[in-house]
């Protein structure tokens, strides 16, 4: 079992690596399309869920590759 749960570490640090490449690809058109509404939404998504997002998986992550989750 601390094998898998090492190996779904790996994977939710990938998983939020991912995210981010993915939404600064496809929310940054919503920074610079020069509509209001997109702005809004482009600043909430990038510098209040993004940073959330991500760094809730890598911490969620390392906290299973580095055995935070082991049973006593």
């Amino acid at each position: 079992m601390n094998a898998v749960k090492k190996y779904l570490g790996i994977v939710w640090i990938a998983l939020a690596i991912a995210i981010a490449y993915f939404s600064i690809g496809i929310f940054g058109g919503k920074l610079t399309s020069g509509k209001q509404d997109d702005l809004v939404f482009g600043i909430i998504i990038f510098f209040i869920l993004l940073p959330m997002v991500v760094t809730g998986l890598t911490i969620f992550g390392w906290y299973a590759i580095t055995d935070e989750y082991e049973e006593d």
